[in-house]
């Protein structure tokens, strides 16, 4: 029989003003169903987590059963990675697989500190996280040259570990979406009421000078898709990046820097796609993405092998009706933007620990 933990969003976080937490809007209960239509197994469903509830229908399992665990995140002991929640847990079962590498880079009770509990035979990654690891392995290890990768999303400052790591791997980086603001600026251009990280214009200045050093080709976009305000409806034209008005702002890449960020893709053996190229969700300003996902595809096709991670970008994958082309797309965003980095995820190095 098979105990399955899981969580979803973030309870504790958004408890009421009396401190109740929204149990049915965070509970697990609905997937009972779909579990059972994908496994073709009885699936039994526990109240609580590692409780009396649980453990009273853990004891009355059969052989090919599945039982699923209420939102392990309802408990406070998860997200603090509490050792007494975690052996309640490691009671539930004889051998504990951990297949949420989405959640890797977190360390909570029921992904770290219950595998203390497991001797090294006992424990083990799940197909996905096998899949997960050897893929980004792929990348940081194995990259056929050249490697191309490709960032975008809002902020530098969330890709600042990925862009210098980056800088030691790739031969060339190309930076879209809101956080090429924060380069334009640090080069002296106007960015009217585009997204900016003003307190990281010097870092900006470091990563392309340290592109320089390491004979990596930085690409900027030249031209963007400017918008009078934040909305779909909104006016719209193009402009060269540098020289966009007061009161108007980026919310894609214009068509020269489509055409330039793909012809870059082209060259490539392996590419890594991390954060969209524009604000997508709106329809002025998904082509930019859109283009990058059926470039990747294409090269792909060619025989390129292409890493799609963050949940941005693969949305965008999806939209566009790519997937089936992308080598690896990544279940997880910030546990892939941090292994990448070079960071030991602690849901990883829990596996690999010796038992308590």
């Amino acid at each position: 029989s098979i105990i399955l933990m899981s969580h979803l969003g973030r309870p504790q976080k958004k408890r009421a003003k009396d401190g109740s937490i929204d149990r049915e809007r965070f509970s697990l209960a609905p997937l009972v169903d779909h579990l059972s239509e994908l496994t073709g197994a009885k699936v039994f469903f526990a109240r609580d987590c590692g409780g009396s509830a649980s453990k009273k229908l853990v004891a009355s399992l059969q052989s090919g059963q599945i039982l699923l665990l209420e939102n392990t995140r309802f408990e406070e002991g998860e997200e603090e990675d509490d050792e007494d929640f975690a052996r309640e847990l490691s009671k539930l079962g004889s051998v504990y697989i951990n297949d949420a590498f989405g959640t890797a880079h977190r360390a909570h009770a029921s992904t770290t500190a219950i595998a203390s509990f497991f001797a090294p035979k006992d424990k083990m990654f799940g197909k996905l996280m096998e899949a997960e690891l050897a893929n980004a392995k792929k990348i940081l290890h194995h990259a056929e040259k050249p490697l191309v990768a490709i960032l975008g999303g809002a902020k530098v400052s969330d890709k600042i570990g990925l862009l210098s790591k980056l800088l030691q791997l790739a031969d060339s980086v190309i930076i879209g979406g809101a956080m090429a603001f924060t380069f334009i600026k640090a080069q002296g251009g106007q960015v009217g009421n585009s997204l900016v990280e003003d307190d990281k214009l010097d870092l900006a200045r470091e990563i392309m000078a340290s592109a320089v050093k390491q004979n990596v080709s930085l690409y900027l976009p030249t031209d963007a898709i400017i918008a009078d305000r934040f909305s779909a409806d909104a006016d719209v034209k193009i402009s060269a990046i540098d020289q966009i008005p007061e009161g108007w702002m980026g919310l894609d890449i214009g068509p020269d820097s489509i055409q330039s960020f793909t012809d870059a893709v082209q060259s490539a053996r392996t590419i890594l796609w991390n954060g969209p190229m524009g604000v997508f969700e709106m329809a002025p300003f998904a082509k930019g993405t859109l283009a990058i996902a059926e470039a990747i595809s294409e090269k792909t096709r060619d025989g390129a092998y292409s890493l799609v991670g963050g949940g941005d970008s693969v949305a965008a994958v999806n939209q566009s009706g790519v997937a089936n082309d992308i080598s690896f797309i990544s279940t997880g965003g910030g546990a892939m933007l941090e292994f990448l980095e070079g960071k030991e995820l602690p849901g990883v190095k829990a596996i690999r620990a010796v038992a308590k």
